[in-house]
C-alpha cells in the first residue's frame, strides 16, 4: 500500500503494530536508536512522537486486542517491568511521577502499555494521557541510562 496510514490500515481489520513490524517499520522508522528493552515476551521503545520527553511504550510481541487478552505471564512480566521503567523514566527524565496507561479499543489493536512521563511544572491529572505529541529528541546519554537500567 502506497502512503498507508495507521488509520487506513484499522479500517481495514489490519493491526497498524503487526503490519508496521512485518513491513520493515514503514509507519514509525527504524526502532532500534529508540529500544530501550526487548525480550520474547515484549518491547520497550520510545515513543516516535512523545506527549513528553521520555515516553515511551510497552508493546506485547504476539499481538493481542487488549490486556483482557494477554496470557497470565505476559501480564505478571509487563506490568514488573512497566514498575522498573517507570522508576528508571522518573530518574533518568527527572520527572515528578510517571503515568500509566492502557487504552486498547476499537477495531483493531494490539496490547500495549503507555508510560508517560509528568513533570513538576505540569499539571497532575489524566489531561495528561491527551498531551500534544511534539517531535522525537534523540539523548543518546539518557538512552544509555534507561538500558542500563534496564537491562
Amino acid at each position: 500500500m502506497k502512503n498507508v496510514t495507521p488509520g487506513m490500515l484499522t479500517d481495514q481489520g489490519i493491526c497498524p503494530t503487526c503490519y508496521n513490524r512485518a513491513h520493515n517499520y514503514c509507519l514509525t522508522g527504524d526502532e532500534t536508536d529508540k529500544t530501550l528493552f526487548e525480550n520474547t515476551l515484549f518491547k520497550c521503545i520510545l515513543v516516535h512522537e512523545p506527549r513528553a520527553d521520555g515516553h515511551a511504550i510497552i508493546v506485547s510481541q504476539a499481538h493481542y486486542k487488549d490486556m483482557m487478552d494477554i496470557p497470565d505471564e505476559l501480564c505478571r512480566e509487563v506490568f514488573l517491568f512497566a514498575k522498573k521503567a517507570m522508576n528508571a523514566i522518573r530518574q533518568v527524565y527527572n520527572a515528578e511521577s510517571v503515568y500509566l496507561c492502557t487504552m486498547c479499543d476499537g477495531p483493531m489493536n494490539h496490547f500495549h502499555v503507555q508510560l508517560i512521563p509528568r513533570y513538576n511544572f505540569e499539571r497532575r491529572g489524566s489531561r495528561n494521557f491527551i498531551k500534544e505529541r511534539k517531535p522525537y529528541l534523540d539523548d543518546r546519554a539518557k538512552i544509555d541510562a534507561l538500558r542500563a537500567m534496564l537491562a
